[in-house]
């Protein structure tokens, strides 16, 4: 198998642009990371969009508007992380020799409020049992129970990204909060406050694959790993009300994380900045967990320890994560790898982590789907 380098990334900023179009976005971000990586038309053998609201045919319109069409295009759904299996397909035909450049982008306009999934029949729907902030409040009282994490616990998260977030030019929230505000902010669904919840929004990310090195700090992708949901835990998000009551089985996420620590040949232990699903609070704290950056059932400790901040032996999320980015669907998974890009670099700016060499990027789709990223330098 070939290496895999990382040749040129862009970025749409992540939030509302209400005379963008899905298109417009998508083309920014493309345009961005063509340029960066010198490849124009003809010099790319293939391309993946991941997308999940943008409609049939999405990642076709986009090319077409920049006059790039004609090279095989596949558009990708696996909800957050659309972008991040479009990574893994394209990796793989990099890495097979099928191609010797590729493109991958996402791009999502988000209609406002909670998200509304078809991934659940419309009974579970009506019964309050679909993809909504109540079932990721059931998710944070269980990790109260097991893991320790308290209410500050999950504050402390959410004060931390936004931190983070305010160097982040492309995030859609820049603000500092305190635990306070956190806690004072709207109840959503116990024990879930408003600022405690990602906002789905608007916004794109593409990155240019390569078989061969590129720019003056060659960024390889060692490994990218994509896993779907076994049957089991009836509290797990991806089979709610069925399955066994089994808690033996493992999540997407540790099998991905897994694959993907065997691929690049790393551990936890090796990792110098993290990009980690934070839809909510508890789900960052759970992925802690799931990708070993902390025992299983000690994600309260770690939180409280400081895990996670720039202070810490291992930054998590310095781009201020969902939390202060928000999350278009398609483009969330890419723009965490357009952060570890400029990560590994050492490019960005005042939310740089001092000498990073190893990331690690990870996202799950409807708890169905979980795709983990493996960079180095």
């Amino acid at each position: 198998m070939r290496p895999i380098y990382v040749a040129g990334v862009g970025l749409h900023p992540f939030g509302r642009f209400a005379d963008a179009s899905v298109t417009g976005l998508g083309a920014v971000a493309v345009r961005a990371a063509l340029a960066e990586a010198g490849v124009g038309r003809g010099q790319f053998q293939a391309a993946f969009c991941g997308t999940v609201y943008s409609g049939v045919a999405a990642g076709h319109k986009v090319l077409t508007s920049l006059g790039l069409s004609g090279v095989p295009i596949v558009n990708v759904e696996a909800g957050c992380a659309s972008g991040g299996a479009a990574l893994a397909l394209a990796a793989g035909q990099v890495a097979s020799g099928r191609a010797e450049t590729v493109l991958v982008f996402g791009m999502e306009k988000m209609p406002r409020g909670i998200i509304r999934s078809s991934f659940f029949e419309p009974w579970r729907e009506e019964a309050g049992l679909a993809a909504t902030p109540a079932y990721f409040a059931l998710r944070a009282q269980r990790l109260m129970l097991e893991s320790d994490v308290r209410s500050m616990d999950l504050a402390a998260v959410s004060v931390k990204n936004h931190r983070h977030g305010v160097h982040n030019p492309h995030a859609m929230y820049r603000k500092e909060l305190s635990a306070e505000e956190v806690l004072a902010s709207p109840l959503v669904c116990e024990p879930l406050r408003l600022l405690m919840l990602c906002s789905p929004n608007e916004g794109a990310a593409a990155v240019v694959l390569s078989s061969r090195p590129a720019g003056d700090v060659p960024i390889r992708v060692a490994a990218a790993q994509l896993r779907s949901h076994l049957a089991g835990s009836v509290l797990g998000e991806h089979t709610p009300m069925s399955g066994l009551a089994d808690d033996g089985v493992p999540t997407p996420t540790e099998m991905a994380a897994r694959a993907a620590y065997e691929e690049a040949g790393v551990g936890p232990e090796d990792l110098d900045v993290v990009e980690l699903q934070d839809t909510d609070a508890g789900r960052e704290i759970l992925s802690a967990e799931e990708l070993g950056l902390c025992p299983r059932g000690g994600g309260g400790r770690w939180v409280r320890d400081g895990g996670g901040t720039m202070a810490s032996a291992l930054p998590v999320n310095p781009s201020g994560g969902l939390l202060s980015k928000g999350e278009p669907l398609g483009a969330s998974a890419l723009g965490q790898v357009v952060e570890l890009v400029r990560q590994l670099r050492g490019a960005a700016g005042p939310r740089q982590v001092h000498d990073a060499a190893v990331a690690l990027g990870h996202t799950v789709g409807r708890g169905a789907n979980a795709c983990v990223v493996v960079l180095t330098r």
